[in-house]
């Protein structure tokens, strides 16, 4: 499969280049936090830059064992998880809306594009298996949107892997990306996001005709408590 770039007429940007502002595209280049995103009503969630800056651990590798053919990996990041497949001889492209993390995918021996999931992309409907983790379930506030973007990008019976949140919450709102609670952003910055565990993954899942094969959770490398962990669902495009 080509990853050849040909140009393309953005599609509705439903995730924002939001992500590509000053405190993301710093945190990535340091590889360092602290990075939030703030809900409206002041709520913050903390982002783990240190890890998607670092290599796979036993959680993504436990994904990545799971892939198969080519990966379409949406919202790389830092390029972890592309740089991981392509060291081993797999095809994997990368997208992400910040061109901090594409560039950084590109440096550490990953593909990636600056592109949204919803722009036009390399290879639409031949990717055999596609990632949604580190919360990218969560791009642009629309759950159904995105499982039915995703499932036109894969080939029939292509799999999907899924991070959810741990708790069981389905949640559409709000956010700005800040790098410390002390440093707010202007309103405009605001942008659409979502929060899903695994409940209600399954009820999107069912809603736009994915069947789910596999659910697991991983350890957490920074977790406290030992049953704490990550959580992973895959999706079949199809039924197959």
């Amino acid at each position: 499969m080509s990853t050849t770039v040909s140009p393309t007429t953005p599609t509705d940007r439903r995730d924002t280049v939001s992500w590509g502002a000053d405190p993301y595209a710093d945190a990535l280049r340091s590889g360092r936090g602290p990075l939030f995103l703030r809900r409206s009503d002041g709520w913050l969630l903390p982002l783990e830059v240190e890890r998607w800056c670092a290599g796979p651990d036993a959680a993504d590798l436990s994904a990545l064992r799971r892939c198969a053919g080519s990966v379409l990996d949406i919202g790389c990041g830092p390029g972890r998880l592309v740089a991981a497949l392509a060291a081993q001889g797999r095809r994997a492209l990368g997208i992400d809306v910040s061109a901090a993390a594409v560039a950084r995918t590109n440096a550490i021996g990953g593909t990636a594009l600056h592109r949204s999931v919803f722009d036009t992309l390399p290879g639409e409907g031949t990717w055999d298996t596609a990632l949604l983790l580190d919360g990218n379930i969560g791009i642009g506030g629309d759950p159904h949107a995105l499982l039915t973007r995703t499932a036109e990008l894969l080939a029939p019976y292509g799999l999907l892997i899924v991070e959810t949140t741990p708790a069981d919450v389905d949640e559409q709102v709000q956010v700005r990306v800040e790098g410390s609670s002390h440093t707010p952003r202007p309103p405009d910055a605001l942008f659409p996001w979502a929060r899903v565990g695994t409940p209600a993954l399954l009820r999107y899942a069912s809603a736009t005709a994915w069947t789910p094969t596999e659910q697991w959770t991983a350890p957490h490398p920074t977790a406290q408590a030992p049953d704490t962990g990550r959580c992973f669902v895959a999706l079949r495009r199809g039924g197959g």
